[in-house]
C-alpha cells in the first residue's frame, strides 16, 4: 500500500530546522504494510471457572487491538426483537499467520489475572473467519476443559444455513420450524452429542424458531427461541435502507447468512460463573457465522 504525502510551501518559507528560500512543491512516497487478516471469535462456554470480570483472550506475539476483553460465560449477540445490535460475539480483525494466544481470567487481582487457563497458538489464514470456543469443565467433571478451533468456511449460497453447537454435558434433539408454525414430530438434529457441533442445513429465508429435547424426546429445556431474524434487502432503518446505503444484517430471513444456535449447560453452582436464577438452568442463543453478501452496487 502507498500513501502520498504533499506538502507545499510559500517562498520564503522558514522550517524549524532550518530556512528554505525557494518555492517547492515537495510529494513523498511513504509505503506502508498492507496488513492480511482475517476475523476471530471467541466463545466462553466454561461454566464453573472465572474471574470477577469473566475470561480473556488475548493474542501475546504481536500488540493488536483484538483482545477478547471480559467475556462472561455465556457470552452472546445482544438483540432487539431477533435483530443483532451491539455484541460480545464478534469477529476481531486478526493479523494472518501462525499466532501465539493465551486465555487468562479476568480479574482486579493481578495474581488471579496472572492466572492463564490456556496458553496456545492458531493458524490464521488470510480472508477467513474463525471461532475459538473454550468449554467443558476446568475443575474437574465428566469432560475437561478443552479449546476448539472452527474455520467458518461453509457458504449457503441463495439459502440460510442453521447449525447447533452443543456446549452441554447432555444430548440433545434439536427441531428448527417456521416460526409461525409448530414443532415437527421428527428432529432436524437428532442426538447431537455433548461438546460437538452439528452440519449445517439449508433453509428457505424466514423467521425461524427452535426446540430442544433431551436427546430421544421430552420436556423441552426452555422456551422455544426465535433465530437472528437479520435486516433484509430494502429494510428502512435510522436513515438508510438495508442493501442500497447500509449492509443487510445477518440472520435468517437474509439469504446467504449462516447461524449457528449455541446450546449452554447451567453455571456450576457455587462457583465464579454468574448465579442468578436465568443460569441456573441451561439456555440457547444465537449468532451469525456469516454474512449475507453485499448486493452489487450497493
Amino acid at each position: 500500500m502507498r500513501r502520498i504525502i504533499r506538502l507545499s510551501m510559500a517562498c520564503g518559507a522558514v522550517l524549524a530546522a532550518g530556512a528554505l528560500s525557494a518555492c517547492n512543491d515537495l510529494t513523498q512516497s511513504v509505503e506502508t504494510e498492507n496488513i492480511p487478516t482475517a476475523g476471530v471469535r471467541f466463545i466462553n462456554a466454561v461454566p464453573d471457572t472465572s474471574g470477577s470480570g469473566g475470561i480473556d483472550m488475548r493474542f501475546v506475539d504481536i500488540v493488536e487491538s483484538n483482545a477478547h476483553f471480559a467475556i462472561q460465560f455465556r457470552n452472546n449477540i445482544v438483540t432487539t426483537s431477533g435483530v443483532p445490535a451491539s455484541t460480545q460475539v464478534e469477529y476481531k480483525n486478526t493479523r494472518a499467520g501462525s499466532r501465539h494466544f493465551k486465555i487468562f481470567l479476568n480479574d482486579t487481582l493481578t495474581t488471579v489475572a496472572s492466572i492463564a487457563l490456556k496458553d496456545t497458538s492458531m493458524t490464521v489464514e488470510a480472508g477467513h473467519r474463525y471461532t475459538v470456543l473454550l468449554w467443558g469443565n476446568a475443575r474437574g467433571g465428566a469432560t475437561p476443559m478443552k479449546l476448539t478451533i472452527i474455520d467458518e468456511t461453509h457458504d449457503p449460497g441463495t439459502q440460510v444455513g442453521l447449525r447447533v453447537i452443543n456446549t452441554s454435558g447432555s444430548a440433545v434433539d434439536v427441531r428448527q420450524y417456521l416460526a409461525t408454525g409448530t414443532a415437527p414430530a421428527s428432529a432436524t438434529w437428532a442426538n447431537v452429542a455433548p461438546f460437538s457441533v452439528s452440519a449445517y442445513t439449508l433453509v428457505s429465508p424466514q423467521q425461524v424458531k427452535f426446540n430442544v429435547q433431551p436427546a430421544g424426546g421430552g420436556t423441552a429445556l426452555f422456551a422455544d427461541a426465535t433465530a437472528l431474524i437479520g435486516i433484509p434487502q430494502g429494510t428502512v432503518s435510522g436513515g438508510c435502507t438495508a442493501g442500497v446505503d447500509c449492509d443487510l444484517g445477518p440472520g435468517t430471513t437474509v439469504p446467504g447468512s449462516d447461524v449457528t444456535a449455541i446450546i449452554f449447560p447451567r453455571s456450576v453452582a457455587g462457583s465464579k460463573t454468574p448465579q442468578t436464577a436465568a443460569f441456573q438452568v441451561p439456555a440457547i442463543t444465537f449468532v451469525w457465522d456469516k454474512r449475507p453478501p453485499r448486493p452489487a452496487g450497493s
